[in-house]
């Protein structure tokens, strides 16, 4: 029978839950607050709404449950499952206690739970200001860990060896963090094993198990992970027992878990439990490559309050999924990728960076430059597979210090492929729209004409001359020009780029740009009443350097109110246009 399943979150890591219950015969809603996210162009009901906005979720979900009446609610991958309980209880549907739910995403509630019911775990202290930072390393053992109590990937964790490094520490973990609230934990040392589980009216089925590789410290980098673990039996079952008592712990009594354990000296411990089926691109790829259970059905099925088919694996293979980890920089080309694909093993190729894009050293999971799967009969195989998939495919980046008009003029294709390919003569001829130029109308004839007529004049250049350094210098209205050339007033960059820049971003990229190269901006007005303000902004945020020019208005107290703001942000100059 046809149901409806919501599906919290539309990313990468959703998207296979998407295709899953489609795949069964269900109709599927997904929220996301991203309109353009993968698992949205997927879904039957697309409803923007972010998945941390637990009360805009149930409140759609009520309202949706009149039209069509929604069945199940899940998510996979990402920490949405406070929103996925608010909504299920909200609709009388299979799942967990909301406070349960909080436990298993806010990692300090989460250590509070585990240490009530004598669940291995680390030391820990809250932290809110660095104050409490500098306390509790007084208390804990070095080395120590801080992170966000209330994110995920990796972001704003860091390791800490000594008290020099608590503040960096702090601020990195406090930008991550939307509420504020820290942790900080003793250091785990040892490998970690990431687990998936699926719970049926508390009975606790372990699936799989995977070796995570972390690295990069003081981060904590996963540049992959091995399904199934290569570890022995008995260590296995051991961090598999840990998991169960985290599992009981939390409360979670229908639905999934995933685990990350860490095999420290004193034995197993848990690192994090969240009540979901794991990211990483595990749940959805390698232990499905791996043992042939499709453990995204299983998940959908525990929602709908059904009992779970078949966990009994297939087949015995190994499948890897590596990162892809590129040089710092920007990306000039990507290539290779169907090459890639065709060498044996590789089932999976996922770039998460374009041309133009700014590639950084990842300090989190989501910093990565993409994403490798891999299956083959044994470890080493499937690793040669992607050793050679690396020799074939190719992200090529500049290093930011190479940075040159061709990197440049790549960028400005990638963002603003809709509207203009930033051609090397800007002539008119190639235009994606047909109308050359910033708010170019008709058939743009006459910027084409003016293109041509423009190359009919030439500069005389005297060869041999007196002048030895060559002085561009000027002077307009007392402000000092590196040389004699001011960037025009443009409007309608939001019309005029296919939305790609908006208004703000293009007056405050011209004001700064004109600075840096010893000159001004005019910065524009338009139709709309408020449309000078931008460009005032954008003037105020520069101190004042440049000239804001007014369109002309029936009741002059509307220009005087234009002059006086130009004034207050100490504009060179005002003009009318």
């Amino acid at each position: 029978m046809k149901k409806t399943i919501m599906i919290i979150g539309g990313g990468l890591l959703q998207t296979p839950a998407v295709q899953a219950a489609k795949k069964m015969g269900h109709q599927v809603i997904v929220t996301d607050y991203n309109p353009n996210a993968l698992g949205m162009k997927y879904a039957d009901i697309p409803i923007v709404m972010s998945t941390r906005d637990i009360e805009g979720s149930v409140r759609v979900a009520k309202t949706q449950n009149e039209i069509t009446p929604i069945h199940a609610v899940l998510t996979v991958g990402t920490d949405a499952s406070m929103t996925v309980a608010a909504v299920a209880n909200a609709l009388g549907l299979p799942g967990i206690k909301f406070d349960d739910a909080e436990a298993s995403t806010n990692k300090l509630k989460m250590r509070m739970r585990f240490t009530a019911h004598n669940v291995p775990c680390p030391n820990f202290l809250p932290v809110w200001s660095l104050s409490d930072a500098k306390k509790a390393s007084k208390i804990l053992p070095f080395p120590l860990v801080l992170k966000p109590t209330d994110n995920m990937g990796a972001r704003g964790v860091m390791r800490i060896d000594n008290r020099t490094q608590i503040a960096d520490a702090f601020k990195f973990a406090k930008a991550a963090s939307p509420s504020g609230e820290l942790i900080i934990e003793e250091f785990m040392d040892g490998p970690e094993l990431s687990i998936d589980a699926v719970v049926y009216n508390g009975e606790i089925t372990i699936t799989g198990v995977a070796d995570r590789i972390i690295e990069r410290a003081p981060y904590f980098i996963e540049t992959g992970h091995t399904m199934p673990s290569q570890l022995p039996d008995d260590v296995q079952q051991a961090a598999c027992e840990v998991m169960r008592k985290g599992i009981l712990a939390l409360g979670i009594d229908n639905g999934c878990a995933k685990g990350d354990i860490k095999l420290t000296r004193h034995g197993p411990m848990i690192g994090e439990l969240a009540a979901r089926l794991s990211g990483g691109f595990m749940s959805a790829y390698t232990y499905p490559l791996s043992t042939g259970v499709d453990l995204i059905r299983a998940a959908i099925e525990i929602a709908l309050g059904q009992e779970p088919g078949n966990l009994e694996p297939l087949h015995h293979r190994v499948s890897i999924e590596r990162a892809i980890i590129t040089r710092p920089g920007i990306v000039r080309r990507v290539s290779g990728i169907e090459d890639a694909l065709k060498v044996p093993g590789i089932v999976e190729i996922f770039i998460n960076v374009k041309p133009g894009d700014r590639v950084v050293e990842p300090r989190s999971n989501v910093e990565k430059s993409g994403h490798i799967i891999a299956v083959a009969d044994t470890l080493a195989e499937a690793e040669e597979a992607v050793r050679r998939c690396l020799e074939v495919l190719s992200i090529e980046v500049f290093e930011e210090a190479e940075l040159s008009i061709e990197v440049i003029r790549v960028a400005a294709r990638e963002r603003f492929k809709k509207a203009c390919y930033a051609c090397k003569t800007c002539d008119g001829k190639d235009c994606p729209t047909g109308v050359p130029g910033m708010g170019g109308a008709g058939t743009g004839a006459s910027f084409r004409r003016n293109s041509e007529a423009f190359q009919n004049y030439k500069i005389n250049t005297r060869v041999i001359h007196g002048v030895t350094r060559p002085d561009t210098s000027a002077s307009f209205f007392g402000t000092p020009l590196a040389l004699p050339v001011m960037a025009a007033p443009i409007t309608g960059s939001v019309t005029n780029m296919g939305g790609a820049m908006d208004e703000l971003e293009y007056n405050r990229a011209v004001v700064q740009g004109c600075i840096e190269s010893g000159t001004i901006a005019f910065v524009g007005d338009g139709a709309t009443p408020d449309k000078y303000k931008i460009g005032i902004q954008a003037l105020a945020e520069a101190g004042g350097a440049g000239i804001p020019i007014f369109k002309p208005r029936s009741d002059n107290r509307e220009v005087l109110v234009r002059i006086e703001a130009a004034e207050q942000v100490n504009a060179v100059a005002v003009g009318m246009d």
